[in-house]
C-alpha cells in the first residue's frame, strides 16, 4: 500500500497520543475524524512502525499493547477495580449500571462511596482515600482517554468498554467454573 504522508494531516498528534496509551474516541473529534477517514493508511503506517491500531465498533481507536509491565499492570488493576466498584455502586442504587456508567458524572462523593464499599481491595493497590482515587485513577483515566474531566467531576467515555469486557469475561469464567464444580459434586454423590 502506498502511503501519502502529506495526506495524514494529524499524524504527529495521533501517534503521540496513541503511543502513550491514549484511546482516541469520538469525543476527540478532529483526531477521530482523521483516523476514521484514513484508517487503512494509518493502520498500514503504524504496523510498519511496529504498532497494531485497533478500532472498536463502540467508538474508539487504540494501540494493542502488551500489558505485562508491573507499572501498567497496577494501573490496569486500578482501572478494572474502579470500573467494577462503579458497576456495583450503581447496581446497588437500583440503576442500570451500564447506562449509569456513561450517563452519570462521577463525583467525589461517588468515589468516597466506592472506596468505602471496596476498601479492602483498594487498600491492596495503595489507594486509601477518595483523593487518592481521584489522583491515582480518575486523573489517569483522563490521561489515557477513558474519561474526561468536567470541573471536579468525571464522565466515563467509550474506551471503558475494554474494562467492562474484561469484567464480563471474568464473570463468565467464574460462572462456568461454578457450574462445572456443581456438576462434579453432583456426579460424585451418585
Amino acid at each position: 500500500m502506498q502511503i501519502e504522508l502529506e495526506q495524514l494531516s494529524q499524524l504527529a498528534d495521533i501517534y503521540k497520543k496513541l503511543s502513550t496509551g491514549f484511546h482516541i474516541s469520538e469525543q476527540d473529534f478532529a483526531l477521530w475524524q482523521e483516523l476514521d477517514n484514513n484508517e487503512d493508511a494509518y493502520s498500514a503506517l503504524f504496523t510498519a512502525l511496529g504498532h497494531q491500531l485497533k478500532r472498536d465498533s463502540r467508538g474508539f481507536f487504540h494501540f494493542e499493547v502488551d500489558d505485562a509491565t508491573v507499572n501498567m499492570g497496577k494501573i490496569s488493576r486500578l482501572f478494572a477495580l474502579t470500573t467494577y466498584a462503579l458497576v456495583e455502586f450503581f447496581a446497588d442504587k437500583g440503576q442500570d449500571p451500564l447506562r449509569a456508567l456513561f450517563d452519570e458524572e462521577i463525583s467525589h462523593e461517588i468515589l468516597a462511596s466506592i472506596l468505602q464499599q471496596q476498601y479492602h481491595l483498594f487498600e491492596q493497590l495503595e489507594v486509601y482515600s477518595a483523593t487518592d482515587l481521584k489522583r491515582e485513577v480518575m486523573n489517569r483515566m483522563v490521561r489515557y482517554g477513558f474519561a474526561k474531566a468536567q470541573g471536579e467531576q468525571f464522565k466515563l467515555l467509550s474506551p471503558i468498554y475494554r474494562y467492562l469486557d474484561a469484567l464480563m469475561a471474568v464473570d463468565q469464567l467464574t460462572e462456568e467454573t461454578n457450574t462445572e464444580d456443581t456438576n462434579t459434586e453432583g456426579q460424585a454423590d451418585v
